[in-house]
C-alpha cells in the first residue's frame, strides 16, 4: 500500500464543510437590507468560539504567498481553545485541508476544499494546514482567540498527503 494520500480539492458546500466549521460567504443566510436600503446583511453566518481560558476575540490581517500544486503536505495544526475564522480579502481562489477535530487526523480522514470568494469558520480544534492561495499573494481577514498562553498545536503527518489539480 502507498504511503501517499492524493486529495483533489472538492467543491466548498456548507453541508460539506459542515464536520469542519460553517462556510461564510453571501446567500447562506436570511437576509436584511438595512442602511436605509444600501447594504444587504448576511447575519450570524458562524459561531466564533473564543472564550476557552479567558481568551478574547482577536482581528488579524494575514498575507499569504501562493502555493504550487501538487503539493506535500507534512504538517496540520490546530487551536483547541478557540474557532478560527478566514475570509479572504480579495478575489483569488484557494485550497483549505482540514480533518476533524480531536485525536491527531488518519491519512484517511483528511479532505482538501476548492474556496472561490467564501469564508470559512474552523470550529475548536480542527485541524487544518495553512491555507494555500492558488492565483497569487491573497489576504485573509482572521477572527480568532487571542489570550497569553499557547493554542496551537502543530503535528507533522505520519504520512504524506498530495494536494493535487486546480
Amino acid at each position: 500500500m502507498s504511503r501517499w494520500r492524493i486529495l483533489q480539492p472538492e467543491p466548498l458546500t456548507p453541508e460539506a464543510f459542515a464536520p469542519f466549521g460553517e462556510v461564510l460567504a453571501e446567500g447562506l443566510a436570511p437576509e436584511d437590507v438595512i442602511n436605509d436600503g444600501y447594504t444587504r446583511r448576511f447575519a450570524d453566518l458562524a459561531r466564533i468560539d473564543v472564550a476557552e481560558a479567558d481568551g478574547r476575540p482577536v482581528v488579524h490581517l494575514y498575507r499569504t504567498r501562493p502555493f504550487e500544486l501538487p503539493r506535500s503536505l507534512t504538517m496540520m495544526e490546530r487551536h483547541p481553545k478557540g474557532s478560527q475564522a478566514f475570509m479572504p480579502t480579495g478575489p483569488g481562489r484557494y485550497v483549505a485541508v482540514v480533518a476533524p477535530a480531536g485525536d491527531p487526523p488518519q491519512p484517511a480522514a483528511i479532505r482538501a476544499f476548492l474556496c472561490d470568494g467564501q469564508g470559512l469558520n474552523l470550529r475548536r480544534g480542527t485541524w487544518h494546514h495553512p491555507m494555500m492561495p492558488l492565483d497569487g499573494p491573497l489576504g485573509f481577514l482572521v477572527i480568532e482567540r487571542g489570550a497569553d498562553d499557547d493554542n496551537c498545536d502543530v503535528i507533522a503527518l505520519p504520512t504524506d498527503a498530495v494536494v493535487v489539480g486546480r
